[in-house]
């Protein structure tokens, strides 16, 4: 049974400056104007952090645009929200970032079925020099892909 997956936001800027080592799936506790603004697209989460506090996981700054007929309905577009994880998951997870170096960042907001879920990913900042790594690794593939079009056209 395929769920269909809709994306509304995605984090490309989490993927240059971690190395993502595990990824989870967590469910967002919202209100039903957030959710009518989300199906329109209006969220973004490139500013956006995860924190784990008394157990219980928050995602700080995700910015949902207020919606447009929600009138007093409407909540704070920055506001706090909660994550719903297992157990289990969040403790693994908070046993991880006892470990040096290690941080949670929101990967993508998206549409699984009529749920909105998160995709938080457990992360491990990259050094200046493993980003231009990155970089020069993909201006090398560019340039392979760009020759073997050339080569291929005559």
């Amino acid at each position: 049974m395929g769920e269909n997956i809709r994306l509304i936001a995605n984090n490309k800027k989490a993927y240059h400056d971690f190395f993502i080592e595990d990824k989870y799936e967590a469910g967002i506790a919202l209100h039903g104007t957030e959710v009518k603004s989300l199906r329109m697209g209006r969220c973004s989460v490139k500013e956006a952090f995860i924190r784990i506090e008394n157990g219980e996981v928050f995602i700080y700054n995700m910015h949902i645009s207020p919606y447009e007929k929600g009138n007093i309905f409407n909540k704070d577009p920055l506001r706090v929200r909660k994550l719903l994880l297992h157990g289990y998951q969040i403790n693994k997870i908070s046993g991880q970032l006892a470990q040096k170096g290690y941080t949670v960042v929101p990967l993508s907001v998206y549409f699984k079925g009529s749920l909105v879920k998160l995709s938080i990913g457990l992360a491990k900042g990259k050094k200046l020099y493993d980003k231009r790594h990155e970089i020069a690794k993909k201006d090398q593939r560019r340039e392979t892909e760009r020759e073997f079009k050339v080569k291929n056209l005559y």
